[in-house]
């Protein structure tokens, strides 16, 4: 349990010049809407407004967030209103508590039953994406106190994490947070799964652990030699659940996982990244296929890094990942690192990078167009809650798509003139079928016939995404308009 002494403590130690003040009302001002409440575990129910706001302190969130997370339960849960917390605390956060208090009337029955739910919270998100912060936060502390709950509640709450909240997380970028959801809604959703995979896991890391130690003593060695200013070097546990997925697609052989244990190497600048990365290779012998440059070009979510997999001795093999502070800041804490403090500036941003949001900007213009509710989650299953593919083009830019696209997807997210003139494709420069499932790290290329009159309707029993989808058939939708045309007017 917190205090908070611990909130702000944890706030000063990120943003020493922060003025505290506001978050220590807010925590006065909940003590006291909430006074004599207790949770199923015999807590003081401020005790999860206090664990709220010291997750959202340690994403380093702006202060109007941290506040809200404060203050977040108080409307639903009191007889305070929001208008009382918009006397008080101003219209800014007002409107974040006013944003998650909606979303807190959401019940979660089943994901087939959760369509027009989701509608509210992507286009709460659309407003104020630290709605969702807020919401995520709270999920965790709740997720960590499960055990003094009914099993029928432990299963829904659980479960409506694995399959709403960690996803949203991942999109987000906030990858840290999405492994902490995962782990704690694992063990109530699957067990038998979790318990075995945390017993091979843990010895699994017995076998590696003197391996990273020896390695670790060694780079750190090789850095000084070398005069690389390091910021920190460290190892880096892979979470249980992202482990068990893993280990399905590798036959549940935890030997094929190379990347149990990685070591992280954060240095000050990129060309320091790239200087790491050589004398790495002039030790340790590269495992094929396993170099990957994510500095030159970034997943879709903003993640950059280098990773390399190397054989160290022995024959153990060793993942590193290399980045500076503001990729390390990224990869754990996605777009919330935009309302990081920045030293001599305030720490909120107003604005974001579009392409960051873009998914969410597309959600609401599905809402616009699809009413169906059954048709809208089928479109949310494929692109928001179904794993994503990192593939590129010629040229080496990312493009983000979800499992199983095919090259035909590929081209309609270029541009739908291609996807209309695509005649045959290529991945990795071999030509392949159209229907070909495209993975991580292909480079596809889209021939095209300009004399093509349009695309193939039989497409539609293979293409995954929305967008190729909704332009094949807006295309024959209009070439069968176009007909009954003719038809009418006897030609």
């Amino acid at each position: 349990m917190h205090t908070i002494q611990d909130l702000i403590e944890l706030i000063k130690t990120n943003n020493p010049a922060a003025d505290t003040t506001m978050v220590e009302l807010a925590y006065d001002f909940t003590a006291q809407a909430h006074a004599g409440q207790k949770r199923l575990d015999g807590t003081d129910y401020v005790q999860h407004s206090l664990a709220t706001a010291y997750t959202l302190a340690k994403l380093k969130l702006d202060l109007d967030t941290i506040t809200a997370g404060l203050l977040h339960d108080v409307p639903e849960d009191t007889e305070v209103t929001i208008e009382a917390i918009e006397k008080n605390f101003g219209k800014e956060i007002a409107k974040l508590v006013k944003g998650i208090t909606k979303l807190g009337k959401i019940k979660y029955r089943g994901l087939e039953r959760y369509a027009e739910n989701l509608r509210k919270m992507f286009v709460a998100m659309a407003e104020d994406v630290r709605v969702i912060f807020i919401k995520l936060a709270d999920r965790l502390h709740n997720l960590n106190t499960l055990d003094a709950l009914p099993p029928v509640k432990q299963q829904r709450i659980a479960r409506e994490t694995l399959e709403i909240y960690a996803p949203i997380a991942n999109r987000l970028g906030i990858g840290e947070l999405k492994g902490q959801l995962e782990d704690a809604a694992f063990k109530y959703v699957y067990p038998d799964e979790y318990a075995w995979t945390t017993k091979v896991a843990s010895e699994r890391y017995e076998m590696q652990k003197a391996v990273v130690n020896k390695m670790i003593k060694a780079i750190k060695a090789l850095l000084a030699d070398n005069k690389i200013e390091v910021v920190n070097i460290g190892g880096r546990i892979k979470h249980y659940y992202s482990l068990y997925r893993k280990l399905l697609r590798k036959d549940m052989d935890i030997s094929k996982v190379y990347d149990l244990v990685a070591l992280r190497i954060v240095v000050k600048d990129v060309a320091s990244c790239y200087q790491v990365l050589g004398l790495i290779h002039s030790q340790w012998k590269p495992m094929p296929g396993r170099i990957k440059d994510y500095i030159s070009q970034p997943k879709p979510n903003g993640y950059r890094s280098l990773h390399t997999t190397v054989f160290g001795k022995d024959g153990a093999i060793v993942e590193f990942q290399i980045r500076d502070l503001d990729m390390h800041e990224t990869a754990e804490y996605g777009i919330a690192a935009h309302w990081h403090f920045k030293e001599g500036g305030k720490n909120k941003v107003v604005s974001l990078p579009p392409e960051q949001l873009k998914w969410i900007k597309e959600l609401l213009d599905w809402q616009k167009d699809v009413k169906d509710n059954d048709q809208y989650l089928h479109l949310l299953k494929i692109d928001i809650f179904q794993n994503r593919i990192f593939v590129f083009t010629p040229k080496g830019d990312v493009i983000d798509l979800p499992e199983e696209a095919t090259p035909v997807d590929f081209a309609y997210y270029i541009h739908t003139h291609i996807g209309h003139t695509t005649s045959a494709a290529k991945v990795n420069d071999k030509i392949v079928p159209l229907e070909h499932k495209l993975k991580s790290g292909d480079v596809v290329e889209i021939l095209v016939d300009k004399n093509r009159a349009g695309p193939n309707e039989d497409w539609l029993k293979f293409v995954k995404t929305n967008q190729a989808k909704s332009h094949i058939k807006n295309f024959y939708n209009k070439k069968r308009s176009r007909l009954l045309d003719f038809f009418s007017r006897g030609k």
